[in-house]
């Protein structure tokens, strides 16, 4: 029968119906939240051999990240293959380091110390043409600028040059507002030949500046995304994605869906000086409201939801992944892609509820902390996913070839004694690579400032 419950956290979580046909296992899916929503899921694995979290080499014995600070890994091959990554201690060291795919050595270098123990903190990496690393991070809603750090040889993390403070937030022309850093994600657009940066800034919004120096000079900040002004310091999430040519994609919601009972999904893209439509039709060359862009998934008499990744096919339409909140114990996660003419919305899988391990008898402050879902850029058919199974999350691998309407699974994890969260695939690894994504493992995690995690790698040969 049906079992649409929800149980506490530590115990099992079911919302699957098993069968077979054949050789071939599938399993069913409904979500909770009036279980609606089914389609065929063919499982790849045997259910041998598969590791767990534990089992798999470790990038870092003691790392995090948040998920709206990247690239949080990359991939570049020039005098050396390896794939560089990012992330904050227990203690508040901001560190890189390198995975060297013909030696097998792990490398890692703290680029500064004593910063703030906050996963939000996490540095995003952008890697220049000669192999240099750009590395930006910043505190998590202070008004102390972010920072940017530039090795100073190619491929190389052991020598790095003097830290630069970015105070690009506007505060003229937004005098009044809130004049914070968050998050870094930086972009460079080889046909303009300008590196853009987005962070959350004034008023809490997300900001961008660009330089035309490779970071030497920068235009004042702007808000990309202004709503309507309900309330002060009203937050949109961002995620952003680019070809590394002439686009620009981006992916948010209005605010948090601790604050906005009806938080939506949107997108809009950057091209050519303008923001545009996913069906190429041009929106404006200044964007100040969501009611002008894609709506991707609207909340208004639906659950709430928050944005987690977006990326772009080879074919130039743009993926979605998100979760929605029925209730604070139900995140249900879901993939919307483009299909040349409209959104195309699927449920994936109920995924359990937040994975921070909260205090007996306290109430947990972070109850939409979803295990994580990402896309692969290089192929955004591919998604990766942290789901809770036997009351511990675990990773898995998901691939369709139509567009999200059905779906093959890969087990990555099982069996595991420590939650599996926040995968992220690395960027320019392409089919073929031997790391494809990392993940958190959590030994614990109490809250975004208080946590003991590592930072686990998917090698081939898993």
């Amino acid at each position: 029968m049906k079992n649409c419950s929800v149980k506490q956290k530590g115990m099992r979580i079911s919302n699957t119906r098993i069968f077979t046909h054949g050789s071939i296992l599938f399993i069913l899916l409904w979500t909770a939240g009036g279980c609606s929503g089914n389609f065929l899921l063919t499982d790849n694995n045997s259910r041998n051999n598969i590791a767990s979290g534990t089992d798999y080499t470790s990038f870092t014995y003691d790392g995090a990240w948040c998920w709206f600070s990247d690239p949080r890994a990359v991939y570049y091959e020039g005098e050396h293959r390896r794939t560089y990554a990012g992330w904050i201690s227990s203690s508040g060291d901001i560190e890189v380091g390198f995975y060297d795919h013909d030696t097998g050595k792990i490398k890692t270098e703290v680029i500064i110390s004593d910063f703030p123990a906050d996963d939000h903190n996490n540095p995003s990496i952008l890697i220049k043409p000669d192999g240099k690393l750009l590395v930006f991070y910043s505190e998590h809603a202070t008004e102390k600028p972010m920072y940017l750090r530039r090795s100073t040889n190619p491929e190389d993390i052991s020598m790095w040059e003097p830290v630069e403070k970015l105070n690009l937030n506007n505060s003229k022309r937004y005098q009044g507002f809130s004049d914070t850093y968050t998050y870094t994600n930086p972009i460079y657009l080889k046909d303009e030949q300008k590196l853009y940066l987005f962070w959350r800034g004034s008023d809490f919004k997300p900001n961008y500046a660009f330089s035309e120096d490779w970071g030497k000079s920068w235009s004042r900040g702007e808000i990309l995304i202004l709503p309507d002004r309900t309330y002060r310091n009203r937050r949109p999430y961002l995620k952003v994605a680019s070809n590394g040519k002439d686009e620009i994609h981006f992916a948010f919601s209005q605010g948090h869906p601790r604050r906005e009972p009806d938080n939506s999904i949107y997108y809009m893209s950057y091209k050519d000086g303008a923001y545009w439509h996913a069906d190429g039709t041009k929106i404006t060359d200044t964007l100040s409201k969501p009611s002008e862009v894609d709506l991707v998934y609207d909340a208004t008499n639906s659950p709430r939801a928050w944005v987690w990744d977006v990326a772009v096919d080879q074919s130039g339409k743009p993926a979605i992944v998100y979760a929605t909140f029925p209730d604070d114990t139900t995140h249900i996660y879901h993939y919307a892609k483009w299909d040349g003419s409209s959104w195309q919305n699927y449920k994936l899988v109920d995924s359990g509820l937040w994975f921070p391990d909260t205090p007996e008898s306290e109430q947990e402050p972070e109850p939409n902390y979803s295990g994580g879902i990402s896309l692969d850029h290089e192929n955004p058919n591919i998604v990766y996913l942290s789901r809770q199974r036997r009351g511990v999350f675990e990773i898995e691998k998901w691939v369709t070839h139509d567009g999200g309407k059905s779906w093959e699974r890969n087990i990555v994890t099982s069996g595991s004694s420590f939650d599996n969260v926040r995968p992220v695939a690395v960027r320019n690894a392409e089919q073929g690579n031997s790391l494809q994504f990392l993940w958190m493992l959590n030994e614990e995690y109490i809250h975004y400032t208080d946590y003991n995690s590592v930072i686990k790698m998917n090698l081939t040969g898993r």
